[in-house]
């Protein structure tokens, strides 16, 4: 199923029937009769055809009125960027509010940002999330508190600062409005960190993924990996001091972090992200670029490969990509065919219909 093609009712269905992990993070079901929504591979009784909706997002169906399964934490689920490929717009606004441009400014900034008016930002997001723009901001917030809650030991007030929330007011009032408790029932039981230290979570990633790969790219770009472990100290440039640090764990990234301000966290945690390239989507990458004579042998041979990103790079910045009519079937997905090409010693510049490569492309 396309990521950016409107979602079918009967193949959403049949996904969750079979609970299909593939479809894991691609959409969402909300459930009229309990008003909630869950990941297809969620292990509840299946409801009926009739009794479900579906969302192409989180904040889609939180905006809906569902609120969060407790059973299959959609906040676990791979961050599939479904918008990625229908707008570049979207792409780069979603970054920034995972940076948290809307936790200190308001729609109208963003959309200065970006380039463009607020009223067509709201639109697109409409358009291409199924949700406003405070709406994603309002549900990665509240996802990544639920993720602290169950996770992490930090206090309910700790929390409301670490997942970019204004006040333990407003967050113990999110809470309660969506879930009908507050925050601190949902920790079900204990967990002790104290032995480690810091915030501990675990951030989803869909498989395949060449860990080792991703690690050499890391340190070949200067990161500070040791051994199978990634860690990074952290200066005033950051937003805190302190430091943070990742390894890979079967179908997620575990990240740990110690900061002097826990405001920093969402910033951290996106930055984590795209060094890390979690978003990415192995099946579509492989299927589309598949497409290629020159690159279907290189990405069979390669499922799981990820560009990492740069640590202090601008969240709304762009991929170099490479013009041309052969490298415009490429799209989305250029910098993976040229990371592939690279990989193989093949000069893209080489392949017939394209044009040398630029660093930059228009908005």
């Amino acid at each position: 199923m396309d990521a950016a093609a409107p979602l079918d009712p009967q193949v959403c269905y049949r996904a969750l029937l079979t609970r299909d992990v593939r479809f894991d993070g691609r959409f969402f079901i909300c459930v009229t009769t309990t008003g909630i929504y869950c990941r297809p591979v969620c292990p509840a009784r299946t409801p009926r055809f009739e009794n479900v909706r579906f969302a192409e997002t989180a904040a889609a169906a939180e905006e809906l009125g569902f609120r969060a399964c407790l059973r299959c934490r959609p906040e676990t689920a791979p961050d599939m960027g479904a918008w990625r490929g229908s707008s570049n717009t979207v792409t780069r606004g979603l970054a920034l509010i995972e940076a948290g441009a809307l936790d200190d400014g308001d729609v109208e900034t963003l959309a200065a940002r970006l380039g463009v008016g607020g009223r067509h930002l709201r639109r697109l997001f409409r358009q291409h999330l199924g949700a406003a723009p405070v709406s994603v901001a309002q549900t990665r917030r509240v996802l990544l508190a639920k993720t602290l809650i169950h996770d992490s030991a930090l206090s309910m007030a700790e929390v409301a600062l670490a997942a970019g929330f204004g006040s333990v007011r407003r967050f113990n009032e999110t809470f309660q409005a969506l879930y009908g408790r507050p925050p601190s029932a949902l920790r079900r039981r204990a967990v002790d960190t104290a032995e480690h230290g810091g915030v501990r979570l675990g951030l989803p990633l869909r498989e395949p993924c060449d860990r080792e790969l991703v690690l050499a790219d890391l340190k070949a770009a200067g990161e500070e990996v040791l051994g199978k472990v990634w860690r990074r100290r952290l200066t005033a440039e950051d937003g805190a001091e302190g430091w943070i640090q990742a390894e890979f764990a079967m179908g997620r990234l575990d990240v740990r972090a110690e900061v002097s301000d826990l405001r920093v966290l969402p910033r951290l945690l996106a930055r984590v992200r795209r060094l890390f390239d979690l978003s990415a989507d192995p099946e579509a990458i492989v299927r589309d670029l598949s497409a290629d004579p020159v690159l279907a042998p290189l990405v069979a041979a390669r499922p799981g490969l990820r560009v990492v990103g740069a640590w202090g790079a601008d969240p709304a910045g762009l991929d170099a990509v490479a013009p041309g009519p052969r490298a415009e079937a490429w799209r989305p997905w250029q910098a993976y065919a040229l990371r592939h090409l690279e990989l193989a010693g093949i000069d893209p510049r080489d392949l017939p219909n394209l044009e040398p490569v630029h660093a930059d492309r228009a908005a």
